[in-house]
């Protein structure tokens, strides 16, 4: 008799097909507290016409180093709770470039990954 395959709670976790477009602003809106209108502009417009990849939490994490925020944290606890209902996330946005990637948005839908399964796979627009 063969073994049930033991996998990844965040195998469970639903993503959206594309990135919401509500997600793309709330990039824009942190990113031009780092780098100014201008070039936010045409960083948001190079997100939106990415292909979207996969990465492990871990390793997106770590090129931006940051630590994970923990379960307890509300953006993280808003997200699980999505991910339970069966409510599907939004793809995470990273920008490349700088001395550290930069989680332009999704650091919690990432952390959550993180914490259920460092090695867990996240849909991502990188640019």
């Amino acid at each position: 008799m063969a073994k049930p395959a033991i996998t990844s709670p965040v195998e469970s976790i639903k993503w959206l097909d594309d990135v919401a477009d509500h997600d793309y602003a709330a990039a824009a809106a942190y990113l031009s507290i780092k780098f100014g209108e201008d070039a936010v502009q045409k960083m948001v417009k190079k997100l939106k016409s990415a292909r979207l990849v996969t990465r492990r939490a871990n390793d997106v994490l770590r090129a931006a180093g940051l630590e994970p925020a923990p379960l307890s944290d509300p953006g993280v606890h808003k997200d699980l709770v999505k991910a339970l209902t069966g409510n599907a996330l939004s793809p995470i946005l990273v920008i490349t470039g700088t001395p550290h990637a930069d989680i332009a948005d999704g650091y919690h839908r990432a952390s959550l990954v993180y914490q259920l399964d460092p090695y867990g796979a996240i849909p991502l627009k990188l640019t």
